[in-house]
């Protein structure tokens, strides 16, 4: 697997890269042939706080893991763990959903045969506990930002008076905020 890394506000040393490549090959032992595709590394310092971005493009998904602490290994090493559950993640879904289907399942080394050290996580069930039924009042983003700040929550759903479609507002983690339209 290839990784395209770069360093925002930091230099990426040798010591760092050989890092990041030795780590993210773990994942490699997920896959029955390593992905054509290349994945983005970005590694980043903005006050104090040492940030890693991975994303790797695959058939049918995206992986993506963000990780921010106070050192740049541990960084990595979280997105690394984070990556590894999506994975696992995915995999029960895909054996669930696809049983019989081997289309997407044949991304993914199957361990259920051999002696492997990964469990798969069996307990992370894509279960709705909730659901939740609103009506959408047409407001502009603005009213929708304060609505979001109102009830506490990190993302609003409203209906745009503008353009009369369903929009979300949503605080992003740099404390500024974002709005998801339809396309």
């Amino acid at each position: 697997m290839n990784f395209s890394i770069r360093g925002q506000q930091i230099d990426v040393t040798d010591a760092l890269r050989d890092y990041v490549d030795k780590k993210l090959s773990r994942l490699e032992k997920y896959f029955t042939a390593p992905p054509i595709s290349e994945g983005n590394v970005t590694l980043s310092v903005v006050r104090g706080l040492h940030t890693v971005e991975v994303t790797i493009p695959l058939p049918g998904i995206m992986l993506r893991a963000e990780d921010r602490s106070d050192d740049m290994y541990a960084s990595i090493d979280a997105v690394v763990d984070k990556l590894e559950r999506q994975i696992r993640k995915h995999k029960t879904k895909l054996n669930r959903k696809f049983r019989k289907d081997s289309s997407q399942k044949t991304i993914f080394v199957d361990h259920a045969g051999g002696s492997s050290s990964v469990a798969v996580d069996e307990d992370d069930d894509l279960e709705v506990v909730r659901t939740k039924r609103f009506l959408l009042k047409p407001m502009d983003v603005e009213e929708a930002i304060l609505q979001m700040n109102m009830v506490g929550h990190n993302f609003f759903v409203f209906s745009n008076i503008d353009t009369r479609e369903v929009n979300v507002v949503y605080k992003r983690s740099d404390g500024k905020y974002g709005l998801i339209e339809q396309g």
